[in-house]
């Protein structure tokens, strides 16, 4: 009998942690829609709870808050199986030269992935105070990420060391950042596969040619 208890108790547990993931990636998938057809000023926690078949409570436990929310949504989009699957060759190799090549990789897959997900949601809401906020704190987090990165090609390669730290930080995270590949992918209409093979060697030659720009 006891081991029966048990075996119902360990079952309720999973069922309820399933339920609560079923619940928050509907939360999160009604949030994307609202805010992608309506934009992110003009929703409200109610209206998403409201489609969401979940009351506004709920919505304030799991996210607390509108940014919250924009947050997870963001970080989802970014951060998701594909980026994992990428970020995870730069802990199996030292070789600067594939390092760079895999930040290109990187950039390519979380802005394809923000293109896709995400497009709709950051057109509609372009001057949201609240959406520039978000996007801004993952901006930094992506900078910082960049930072080990950074420091292997300040130790490796002369034409970084000259430069410093914080001058190859700022250029990796330039030319890494959405309006290149706004730029080139959106507007001028390259392939993502061109974009990425551009930005590795773009980033190689930056960092590793003798004669380059000198900082002050």
């Amino acid at each position: 009998m006891k081991r029966k208890t048990t075996k119902s108790r360990s079952y309720n547990a999973v069922s309820r942690q399933a339920k609560a993931e079923e619940t928050r990636a509907r939360i999160l998938a009604t949030a994307k829609a609202q805010f992608s057809e309506r934009g992110v000023d003009v929703v409200t926690i109610d209206d998403i709870a409201s489609k969401a078949g979940v009351a506004s409570p709920t919505v304030y436990a799991l996210f607390r808050s509108k940014a919250g929310l924009l947050k997870a949504i963001i970080q989802g989009t970014f951060f998701g199986p594909h980026y994992a699957r990428v970020a995870e060759r730069t802990q199996t190799t030292e070789d600067p030269f594939e390092l760079l090549r895999i930040t290109a990789s990187i950039s390519r897959v979380i802005f394809d992935a923000e293109r896709v997900e995400i497009g709709l949601m950051r057109g509609v809401s372009a001057f949201s105070p609240e959406l520039k906020s978000v996007e801004a704190e993952f901006e930094r987090i992506r900078f910082h990420l960049q930072e080990g990165r950074a420091r292997l090609l300040v130790k490796t390669f002369p034409a970084a060391r000259k430069l410093g730290l914080t001058k190859v930080c700022d250029i990796m995270w330039m030319y890494t950042g959405r309006d290149i590949y706004r730029m080139l992918v959106l507007e001028r209409g390259w392939s993502s596969n061109d974009y990425e093979e551009w930005l590795g060697l773009t980033l190689i030659q930056a960092f590793t040619r003798r004669q380059q720009w000198t900082a002050s």
